[in-house]
């Protein structure tokens, strides 16, 4: 099993921002009291720093954003923010975001089926334990994980 191009760099991309967005920072406001806030990057910084192409980053950006694991506001002051603290966030919601469910076998999805063994298939029922298993291995990996040293 093998990750698509497109979670591994969903991957990359969100502990890039991890690093840039993952702590709350005291930010001035004017005539105000400091508020506490985690800090933007944009998808331009995210590009140079990971080194892909930033249409790349785009449309990941706009995955990760759509399943809810970043923020985007335009404007002053605005960018891309991690939705969730970093260590609420998951390899295996990372890899939903961008892959949709985690399954191994095409089987089980009605839409996609195309197994020609499917009517006279054993083990068929066995898939959804195995899935849950290699999700569950995923959900155990989070973004602070992600972004130690090692």
């Amino acid at each position: 099993m093998r990750l698509s191009s497109m979670a591994d760099y969903a991957v990359i991309i969100m502990s890039a921002a991890a690093r840039h967005c993952g702590t709350c920072a005291l930010i001035e406001q004017a005539g105000g009291p400091p508020i506490r806030s985690r800090a933007r990057v944009s998808a331009a910084q995210l590009a140079e720093e990971t080194g892909l192409p930033v249409p790349t980053v785009q449309k990941l950006v706009s995955k990760l954003t759509a399943a809810g694991l970043m923020r985007s506001s335009r404007g002053v002051g605005g960018g891309l923010k991690l939705a969730r603290p970093p260590a609420a966030i998951s390899l295996a919601d990372i890899v939903e975001a961008v892959e949709g469910p985690i399954a191994l076998t095409s089987c089980l999805d009605r839409v996609k089926s195309d197994c020609t063994l499917e009517e006279g298939c054993n083990v068929k029922g066995h898939w959804p334990q195995v899935n849950a298993a290699v999700r569950g291995a995923l959900a155990q990996v989070v973004l602070t994980q992600l972004v130690e040293e090692v």
